[in-house]
C-alpha cells in the first residue's frame, strides 16, 4: 500500500499523478475502515482527501503552516504527518479527533471553534511579516459554513487591508456545515459554482473589439472600467476581489492536479488570494452520501458496509427536548426556534418539518443569533435557541447586554452540557454555570431526568421579563429519580434514614448527576453519616429555602458537572453567606482546565467526580468535625 509508506509530507513529492490517485482511493478505504470502528468525523475527511494531499505537496509543513477551522476535517492531514494508527481514536490515550500540538510539529490550531481559522492566519502571516520570514507561508482551510460566522469576516476585513500580505485562503465548499449551508453567502457561493468566470468573457471581448478599427480599443478600455458591473453580472466572485483578495476559482476539490496548480499560483502571489474548492461531503461512501441530514458528519461505531449503527441509540436527552418542542409548538403559535448551523444536532429538525415558518438558522452565528432572539421576543414571540453549552460562550455579551439587559423572553437551551468527553477540550459543557451566574434576571435549570427536562422547558417558556436557560447532558438520557417530597422550589430526593435533629449532610444535587447523588448518600449511610439529598431544579437564582434548610445540617455539599471556579457550588456558598449561615460547605465540581478527550466515565474518574471519591472525601470531613465538637461544650453542636 502506498499509504504505509508515507512517514511525512515530503514522502507525497515522489508520487507520480497515478500513485496520488491510487492514495486517495486508499486513505478513503483506510477512513471508512477506521472510523467504523472508533466513531468520529467521517464525512467531512471523505470530501478533503485530494485537497489535503494537494496542500501537503505545495506547502511545506511545518515551516509553512497549514490550518484547519475547527479541525475536524483533519483527519487526512494526520495521515499525511505519520499518525497511522487510529486504533485509539477519541478514545484515552489515543489520537484526539482534532489536531494536537501534543502529536505533531504539524499541528498549530487545537479543536477551536468554528470561524477561527482566518484570525489566527492573519495574525501568523503578521508574525512572518514583523520577523522577515519571506520564505514561510501560510495557508487556510476555512468551510463554507464556516464563513457564515462573523469571525470570519472580522478576519477577512483585516486580512484585505493588507494587500501584500502574502496568505492563502482555502475555501472548502461543499454546501454543508453539519447540513445544507444556508444564508446570503451561501448563495453567493451556490452562484459562482454555477457561473463561468468573467475573465474568459472579457479575454474574448478584448480579442474582438482591438480587432475593431478605431472605436475597438476605447470601447473595450470603457467596458473594463466598468468591470466590477461586468463581474457581478457575470461571475459574483467579486465580492471577494472588491474586498482587495484575489479569487482562484472554482477548483475541482477532487482533482489533485487542479488544486496543486490553483495553490501553486496563490502561493506565488504577493498578497492575500482565496481558492475557492467545490468538494462533496461523504464522497465515495455510498452511505455518506445517502444521508441527506448530515453526510455522516460525525458518527458512532457502524457497520462500515452499510453505515448502519452497530447498536440501537436508546432516549437521549437532546430527542427528549425535540419531542417536547413540538408539543410546544402545536400549544403555543408564538413559540419559535433557533438554531445555529445544527439543526439535527441539537433537535430542532423536529420542529423545523413540523413548523417550518417558525424556525431560524442563523448559520455558524451564535452572536447573532442571541441578538436576534432579542429582537424577536421584543416583537412578541417566545425563541427557543438551542446550541451546545460550550458554544454558548462566544455569545455572552449578547445574552448580558442584549437579552437579559433589555428584559427580552428569550430560553436557551445548552445541549451537551457537563463533561462530553470524545471530542476534546474545546467541547466541554463546562463554563455555562460559571458564565451566566454573573447575568443579572438570568435564570437557569438543570433537569435530573426526561421528565424534569420536560417540565422545566415549559416553565422556562413562560417566562417573559428574562432570558431562562435549560441545560442537559450529552447522550442517553437516565432513569426517572422521582422526588420524596418538596422545600420551596426545590425537590427532595432523599431524607435521612432515621430521623435525627441535625442530619449530617446537606447534599445539593445538579443535574443529571443526581443518580451519582443518590449513590453519594447510600454509601454515606453506610458509614452512619444522615444525609439529605434535594435538586435545587433552578440552580440560579438560588433558593430561599435553600439557607435555613443548610442550618439544620451539620455540613453542605454541592455535586455539579461544571467548573468549581463561579459555579453551583459557590453560588450556594455566597447565598449562605449573606444569609448569615455559617455551615462548612465543601463543593465538588470539574476542575479549571482543559480536560483531554477519553470517555466521560473515565473523565469523571480522573477528576474524581464519582461517588466512591466524594463519599470518601465527605466522610473524612464529617469525621472532621466529629472530632472537633467531641472537644467542645454539646451545646455548640445546636
Amino acid at each position: 500500500m502506498l499509504l504505509t509508506r508515507i512517514k511525512g509530507p515530503r514522502d507525497l513529492d515522489r508520487l507520480s499523478q497515478e500513485e496520488l490517485d491510487q492514495l486517495a482511493a486508499e486513505i478513503r478505504s483506510f477512513l471508512v475502515d477506521a472510523v467504523s470502528k472508533t466513531g468520529g468525523h467521517l464525512g467531512p475527511n471523505l470530501g478533503v482527501v485530494e485537497l489535503t494531499i494537494a496542500l501537503h505537496r505545495v506547502f511545506d509543513s511545518p515551516k509553512d503552516k497549514v490550518l484547519f477551522d475547527t479541525g475536524h476535517q483533519a483527519y487526512v492531514h494526520k495521515l499525511l504527518t505519520g499518525r497511522q494508527d487510529f486504533a485509539g481514536l477519541r478514545t484515552k490515550n489515543g489520537l484526539s479527533g482534532y489536531p494536537s500540538r501534543a502529536e505533531s510539529a504539524h499541528d498549530v490550531i487545537e479543536n477551536s471553534h468554528a470561524s477561527t481559522v482566518l484570525g489566527w492566519a492573519d495574525g501568523l502571516a503578521k508574525a512572518n511579516e514583523v520577523l522577515g520570514r519571506e520564505d514561510h507561508h501560510v495557508a487556510a482551510v476555512i468551510g463554507d459554513g464556516a464563513l457564515t460566522g462573523g469571525m470570519a469576516w472580522e478576519a477577512l476585513n483585516n486580512i484585505a487591508a493588507a494587500k501584500d500580505r502574502p496568505l492563502v485562503i482555502v475555501v472548502n465548499d461543499n454546501e454543508r456545515s453539519y447540513g445544507p449551508t444556508i444564508g446570503g453567502l451561501a448563495n453567493h457561493l451556490a452562484t459562482l459554482r454555477t457561473t463561468d468566470g468573467y475573465e474568459r468573457f472579457l479575454a474574448r471581448g478584448k480579442e474582438i473589439l482591438e480587432r475593431t478599427p478605431v472605436v475597438g480599443k476605447p470601447l473595450f478600455e470603457t467596458l473594463h472600467g466598468a468591470k466590477k458591473g461586468l463581474k457581478d453580472f457575470i461571475a459574483p466572485q467579486g465580492m471577494f476581489e472588491d474586498l482587495g483578495l484575489k479569487y482562484i476559482g472554482p477548483i475541482d476539490g477532487h482533482d489533485i492536479e487542479a488544486l496543486e496548480s490553483a495553490l501553486q499560483r496563490a502561493k506565488r502571489f504577493s498578497g492575500p488570494v482565496i481558492v475557492h474548492c467545490l468538494t462533496q461531503k461523504g464522497r465515495g461512501y455510498t452511505p455518506a452520501l445517502e444521508h441527506e441530514a448530515d453526510r455522516f458528519h460525525a458518527v458512532g461505531v457502524i457497520h462500515p458496509d452499510t453505515g448502519l449503527p452497530v447498536k440501537t441509540a436508546a432516549a437521549s436527552w437532546t430527542s427528549v427536548f425535540a419531542d417536547e418542542m413540538v408539543k410546544l409548538g402545536h400549544e403555543r403559535e408564538d413559540i419559535v426556534g433557533i438554531t445555529a448551523a445544527m439543526l439535527h444536532p441539537v433537535g430542532l429538525n423536529k420542529f423545523a418539518e413540523a413548523f417550518p415558518n417558525r424556525i431560524y438558522d442563523v448559520g455558524i452565528a451564535e452572536q447573532h443569533g442571541a441578538t436576534s432572539a432579542a429582537g424577536l421576543a421584543t416583537g412578541g414571540v417566545h425563541p427557543v435557541f438551542a446550541v451546545y453549552a460550550t458554544f454558548l460562550n462566544r455569545a455572552f455579551d449578547q445574552v448580558l447586554m442584549d437579552v437579559a439587559l433589555h428584559k427580552c423572553g428569550v430560553t436557551f437551551v445548552l445541549d451537551r452540557a457537563g463533561v462530553t468527553g470524545d471530542d476534546g477540550a474545546s467541547h466541554n459543557g463546562m463554563w455555562d454555570m460559571s458564565i451566566l451566574q454573573v447575568v443579572p434576571g438570568l435564570r437557569l435549570a438543570a433537569p435530573r431526568d426526561a421528565e424534569q427536562l420536560r417540565a422545566q422547558l415549559r416553565e422556562a417558556v413562560e417566562v417573559k421579563d428574562a432570558p431562562t436557560v435549560v441545560r442537559y447532558s450529552k447522550g442517553v438520557v437516565g432513569p426517572a429519580v422521582p422526588a420524596v417530597g418538596r422545600i420551596g422550589g426545590m425537590d427532595v430526593l432523599r431524607r435521612p434514614a432515621d430521623e435525627v435533629t441535625r442530619p449530617d449532610v446537606l447534599l445539593v444535587s445538579v443535574g443529571a448527576l443526581a443518580p451519582m447523588c443518590l449513590e453519594i448518600a447510600d454509601l454515606l449511610d453506610k458509614q452512619g453519616i444522615s444525609t439529605t439529598v434535594v435538586d435545587p431544579r433552578w440552580v440560579k437564582p438560588v433558593d430561599e429555602a435553600l439557607a435555613p434548610l443548610a442550618d439544620r445540617h451539620r455540613v453542605v455539599v454541592t455535586v455539579e458537572d461544571n467548573g468549581r471556579t463561579g459555579g453551583v457550588g459557590a453560588a450556594v456558598s455566597q447565598a449562605l453567606r449573606d444569609a448569615g449561615v455559617d455551615v462548612p460547605l465543601r463543593d465538588f465540581g470539574i476542575p479549571q482546565r482543559f480536560l483531554d478527550h477519553a470517555l466521560r466515565k473515565e473523565i469523571m474518574a480522573e477528576i474524581g467526580l464519582t461517588a466512591p471519591d466524594i463519599a470518601r472525601q465527605v466522610t473524612g470531613l464529617v469525621a472532621k468535625l466529629d472530632g472537633r465538637y467531641e472537644s467542645e461544650p454539646a451545646a455548640a453542636v445546636d
